[in-house]
């Protein structure tokens, strides 16, 4: 569970709080509600979210300066904590990437994906997707418009779908991991979620609206958003 303390665009974005508590602490009770509490480690330079972590009975494990920066990779955190799980004899086979910029996934998302890793054929990487059927154009130098698919209908319902890959997780083959040095490896395959469910937050925009989307979003929203 990589998270970093030095986030610009919303500071101090993994500790803020949403319908109560931080941010980080969604994805925490997630992971802890899964069962996966005994194998979930929070990679992080802050130190409130270290000790947020070992409030859930999650493992804290501080992160080297070198991979605290904006430009250190998912990757190279990963790869740090899996080194280190290493060094004390446990090498797992999987590693599924949980960014708390998602608070919204559900449970049974993360059940079923989990589901993946039985399967006698599975691909490197399992991971959400969201279903996109917009319009979408290209603007050259002079200002001309262009549809990027030219022969794709007029109507959005009759249009094939795009799948946009949402980052809010990752299930992928450590070995996988190791050899290509991507959370993709070389095979992938997509779990779609809706948008409500796949909301990142890099914003304080997109943070305001997740507030709101937390106080409405009742019916199907996960235990961990309702705070209970």
């Amino acid at each position: 569970m990589p998270a970093r303390g030095g986030s610009t665009r919303v500071v101090g974005k993994n500790m803020r709080i949403l319908a109560g508590r931080p941010l980080l602490a969604h994805t925490l009770r997630l992971a802890v509600d899964a069962g996966l509490g005994d194998r979930t480690v929070v990679s992080s330079d802050d130190r409130a979210a270290l000790a947020l972590a070992t409030e859930f009975g999650v493992r804290g494990l501080p992160r080297p300066p070198e991979f605290a920066t904006a430009e250190a990779s998912t990757e190279s955190v990963l790869l740090h904590v899996l080194d280190t799980l290493a060094s004390e004899g446990a090498e797992p086979d999987w590693v599924m990437t949980l960014p708390p910029t998602s608070p919204f996934r559900r449970l049974g998302t993360l059940r079923e994906m989990l589901r993946h890793v039985a399967e006698p054929d599975a691909s490197d990487c399992l991971m959400t997707v969201t279903e996109d059927r917009r319009d979408l154009w290209r603007m050259d130098a002079g200002g001309e418009m262009r549809r990027l698919f030219p022969e794709a209908p007029r109507r959005q319902q009759d249009r094939s779908p795009l799948f946009e890959e949402n980052s809010a997780v990752y299930l992928t083959k450590v070995m996988a991991l190791r050899a290509t040095g991507s959370v993709l490896g070389g095979s992938v395959r997509g779990y779609v979620i809706d948008p409500v469910e796949a909301w990142d937050i890099n914003t304080e925009t997109d943070l305001v609206i997740a507030e709101a989307l937390a106080r409405h979003w009742v019916d199907d929203r996960p235990r961990a958003a309702r705070g209970s």
